[in-house]
């Protein structure tokens, strides 16, 4: 493995478009962290509101708060990718641009993968409401989780993922390139490589459900999960049935 890294630097990757809304809420949600050797990679994917100028006004203040252009649109997974390459850390960490975390996220999820020597790790987190507030509605994580539970349980929450790039290199965490679900497509990709994730059983992230965002059309979550059964992980539809039923069973007790 020859790429380079800066140890306990971690490197938090944000792919941006049409967020205006929230962004200085996000900015201020990584600035407000108690651990402060971070850098923030903001890849803008084509905004056609004020998204990239918000960024570059708070990057002439914090250096640490990089803006990054992409040429044409792309969709998650090429910001992502671009973002991850672009990044300088041992750690990299994801978060969605209209999420938030709690001030100790990163100090907590660190001293957790260092104590474990994880390369793999996530959080719980807390649904909030489209304007932030608390709704009390907490995710709770297993201890740890492998492929095939994976499979069948989407609690893998992306803004509360951190990955050490120095033990599972950058290629194997890169995102396939699917319109929907290349989060999860990831996670079950690094797990698949024979690899595990450990969960940190602590409310450190906030999931802003917005009625505009993919994910709150439930229906089109269905489908997204589905096809990345079928068509990214090649399963056959008795295996795609059974980890689809379970992984419904699974979503439901998440927002009871």
């Amino acid at each position: 493995m020859n790429e380079e890294y800066i140890e306990d630097l971690v490197s938090i990757v944000l792919p941006v478009y049409n967020c205006e809304k929230f962004l200085e809420e996000t900015i201020k949600t990584i600035q407000n962290q108690t651990y402060t050797n971070w850098e923030a990679l903001f890849v803008n994917d084509c905004s056609k509101d004020k998204s990239a100028e918000i960024i570059k006004e708070a990057s002439t203040k914090d250096s640490r708060i990089k803006l990054i252009n992409l040429k044409e649109n792309s969709g998650a997974a090429i910001a992502r990718n671009t973002g991850m390459e672009e990044a300088k850390g041992r750690y990299i960490a994801f978060l969605d641009s209209d999420d938030l975390w709690d001030n100790e996220k990163l100090e907590k999820q660190l001293k957790f993968i260092k104590e474990g020597n994880y390369a793999f790790t996530f959080t719980s987190y807390e649904f909030v409401t489209e304007d932030g507030t608390k709704t009390g509605k907490i995710v709770r994580v297993p201890d740890k989780i492998n492929y095939k539970q994976a499979l069948k349980n989407t609690t893998i929450f992306t803004s509360t993922v951190i990955f050490d790039a120095k033990t599972l290199g950058k290629e194997l965490i890169k995102m396939p390139n699917v319109k929907r679900g290349q989060d999860s497509a990831t996670w079950w990709k690094v797990l698949k490589n024979g690899n595990i994730a450990y969960g940190l059983d602590e409310n450190l992230s906030f999931y802003r459900r917005s009625e505009n965002t993919l994910s709150s059309n439930k229906f089109k979550a269905l489908k997204r999960t589905w096809n990345l059964y079928r068509n990214v992980e090649h399963l056959s539809i008795p295996k795609s049935l059974y980890n689809f039923f379970w992984y419904c069973i699974n979503a439901v007790r998440r927002r009871i």
